[in-house]
């Protein structure tokens, strides 16, 4: 069983989102290519930092069973080894989950197949975020 809700994951994912779309203003024309341009540096921003604080305060049981969903979603466990992902969650925590899952390319993509695979519904969780 997940220890976070529907609603809270639902947040998580549409953050994330949020943050997977913003790009930086594109070069002027005339201006040097620089790849390191094309990428957004997110030092200082407000979503992320709101994401960061967010996951940051959810108890462990929480932050745990995010872990464990964004593995489901990703293949790397099925959702009846739900139990065992949140042990090896649990097992394996050493730096903080924030920092972690915000380093996880396709969070968002992996948390929403990984509600999808447990059979809950996004759409009813999104519900009142959107």
């Amino acid at each position: 069983m997940l220890e976070i809700t529907p609603e809270k994951v639902a947040h998580i994912i549409v953050r994330a989102r949020e943050m997977d779309a913003k790009v930086t203003p594109w070069d002027q024309p005339g201006d040097e290519v620089d790849s390191d341009s094309i990428l957004e540096d997110r030092k200082g921003d407000a979503t992320e930092a709101e994401l960061r604080a967010f996951i940051a305060d959810l108890n462990v049981d929480e932050q745990v069973s995010l872990v464990a969903l964004t593995w489901i979603g990703r293949g790397t466990y099925e959702p009846e080894e739900l139990e065992e992902a949140k042990a090896v969650a649990m097992s394996e925590r050493v730096n903080p989950s924030q920092d972690y899952l915000l380093g996880v390319p396709l969070l968002a993509d992996y948390l929403e197949e990984g509600l999808d695979r447990l059979g809950i519904s996004v759409e009813d969780a999104e519900e009142g975020i959107l």
